[in-house]
């Protein structure tokens, strides 16, 4: 039986031209006159997925191999 993408974290996630997964870090939608300089620039292009979270995603997404 084929397995189906899990379309919410198809939308989050996205990889790198090496195969590795990347998503964005949240709190960068609004408010941000609150926040600091440093905190918004925080996770800016992203950051890689820790290897413990890379296991579930194969179980999400079939192609994340």
């Amino acid at each position: 039986m084929k397995l189906k993408t899990h379309s919410g974290t198809k939308k989050r996630i996205r990889f790198t031209g090496t195969g590795k997964a990347m998503f964005q870090k949240a709190g960068k939608r609004h408010l941000l006159v609150n926040k600091s300089k440093k905190s918004k620039k925080r996770g800016l292009n992203g950051i890689l997925v820790s290897k413990t979270l890379k296991r579930r995603l194969k179980k999400l997404l079939p192609y994340a191999g």
